[in-house]
């Protein structure tokens, strides 16, 4: 291990599906992120908690994201653990990380605090939460040509203030070698942490045409093909064992051959794939930025998804009224956004807004069902690649120990030897959630034993082999794991006492992190 604390870069993008990169089985061309983990490790078995704003919550805090007042989404409920904004008893990696020395910087998506057309207040804008520079959006979705809550630092930035060629993915990467650069300028002697958040490939579609043109015909063969050829070399990788079956097309989705829209459907995925590539472009950067500076050897680099793939099929009625300023009326050069999912509109434009929907977030999350805001494995399996040639040895391997968010912090406080804080602001703060994964890199346990999981009534709990989960209103369901993580054949009705079991360990769980019955919850919203 060296001797100087580690630097980290933690790299998260949004609303991507486990197996999209090229180094879990993709179709996607992500040299760069393949690199990081042909000469890292590859986590099989790593969680999110299946939305964007809770995982960032839980991940920037070290707690589940009830504990950090985001048990829901930016909306307050004037509820202990759904305000919508992160609490003071919730301390930030950087907030701790700088105790112990560290500079600490941010480019990209926040999403953690409301942003409201009046001055509000920034007590919770990234400088206000432990960063030495911040340059991103506050909000969780916009324009990747006109991010409606961009900031710098404190301020506000009027999207059409930006330079013509402006473009999110690549404004990102450009912050985030900038500060590199200047932190081995001005600040070589202290160690770093920077947060790098990606708002590819988050809807809506939208990419240069020369990204796009690079997949044309890629996903002609349609998603029932693509799919099982996906399956194919995730088998082939050692990521899926062959004796779990695939999960069914989505009941939704008719067969790729009765498509009466094949082109649009196959420019929905291009679109999305080049959103991706565009990213590791720029993560490719931001790794010879790290090697120009002789920053590279001693600095942990992780990489992972906020939830799996997103099937939101966006209609016309998305616009202005609904989701704010997060979506432009007009081009910047004057011409009117078509919003919602027209397939006689080809996707990618500026002029456009679309998703690319439930068939295409069906084969992302391959093999695995269902999605973004549920609790089964295709809303919270993450691909997670960790990498630091100083610090771990083992080069190309996978690991296979379940983990979660919150062990994200408690990892990096253990390799930088920074102490988790016991009070903020003059109030005592709640207990670290994580376990630190650091045994991991050597392929050892670290300690966790449980996993827990709620997000609007979808709840589950992973206990070794044994995955209790429930999709909000049925009944919990029971697998195994070890033989079925594709969660095709529900053991419940044969294992009753198990699962009487760990509903209790699950429900204990949930008294003790704040989480509210949704029904209850929802109807204390129409209550009001």
């Amino acid at each position: 291990m060296p001797s100087k604390s580690p630097n980290f870069i933690l790299i998260l993008n949004d609303d991507m599906g486990y197996s999209d990169l090229g180094c879990y089985g993709g179709e996607v061309n992500t040299p760069s992120l393949n690199s990081l983990a042909e000469g890292g490790l590859r986590y099989t078995q790593f969680y999110n908690t299946a939305r964007c704003c809770p995982s960032r919550a839980s991940l920037l805090t070290g707690l589940h994201p009830h504990q950090a007042d985001v048990g829901h989404m930016m909306g307050n409920d004037d509820v202990d653990g759904y305000l919508g904004d992160l609490n003071a008893q919730a301390v930030t990696i950087p907030e701790a990380l700088k105790a112990a020395g560290y500079r600490n910087y941010m480019s990209g998506k926040w999403h953690v605090t409301r942003y409201t057309e009046q001055e509000d207040p920034k007590h919770n804008w990234p400088l206000q939460r432990g960063f030495d520079d911040f340059f991103g959006m506050i909000g969780g979705a916009a324009n990747f040509w006109q991010v409606s809550t961009l900031a710098e630092g404190n301020e506000r930035i009027d999207p059409l203030a930006t330079p013509d060629d402006f473009f999110f993915t690549d404004a990102i990467s450009d912050r985030a070698i900038q500060q590199i650069t200047q932190h081995a300028a001005d600040h070589r002697d202290l160690p770093f942490f920077q947060y790098v958040a990606y708002t590819a490939p988050h809807w809506p579609l939208h990419a240069h045409e020369e990204d796009i043109a690079k997949y044309k015909g890629r996903f002609d063969a349609g998603w029932d093909q693509l799919r099982e050829e996906r399956l194919q070399r995730m088998i082939d990788m050692g990521i899926i064992d062959p004796d779990w079956d695939l999960t069914d097309r989505d009941p939704d989705v008719g067969p790729w051959a009765d498509q009466p829209h094949k082109e649009w459907e196959a420019r929905r995925m291009e679109v999305y794939a080049a959103q991706i590539e565009r990213m590791d472009r720029g993560i490719g950067r931001i790794i010879q930025s790290l090697k120009d500076t002789g920053q590279y050897e001693n600095t942990v680099i992780i990489f992972l998804a906020d939830n799996g793939g997103c099937a939101e099929e966006l209609h016309e009625t998305w616009g202005p009224g609904m989701m704010g300023k997060s979506i432009a009326e007009f081009t910047r050069d004057g011409r009117k956004v078509q919003i919602g999912n027209d397939p006689s509109v080809m996707p990618g434009g500026e002029e456009t807004y679309q998703s690319y929907g439930v068939p295409w977030a069906n084969v992302s999350n391959t093999p695995f069902r269902l999605y973004k805001h549920w609790v089964h494995e295709g809303g919270i399996a993450t691909p997670f690649i960790v990498h630091w040639p100083a610090g771990i040895e083992a080069k190309g391997e996978f690991r296979t120990q379940c983990a979660q968010l919150p062990d994200v912090m408690a990892t990096f406080l253990d390799l930088a030897g920074a102490t988790y804080p016991t009070e903020r602001a003059g109030q005592r703060v709640k207990p670290l959630e994580g376990f630190s994964i650091a045994p991991t890199f050597q392929d050892k346990d670290f300690g966790r034993k449980v996993l827990c999981w709620e997000h609007e009534g979808n709840k589950a709990l992973r206990r070794g082999k044994w995955k209790l989960v429930c999709r909000h209103p049925g009944d919990w369901e029971l697998f195994d794991m070890e033989t079925d993580r594709t969660e095709m054949h529900d053991l419940a009705a044969e294992h009753p006492a198990l699962v009487e079991e760990l509903a209790a360990l699950w429900q204990d769980w949930a008294d003790r992190v704040g989480v509210i019955d949704w029904d209850k919850l929802c109807a204390m919203r129409k209550a009001k």
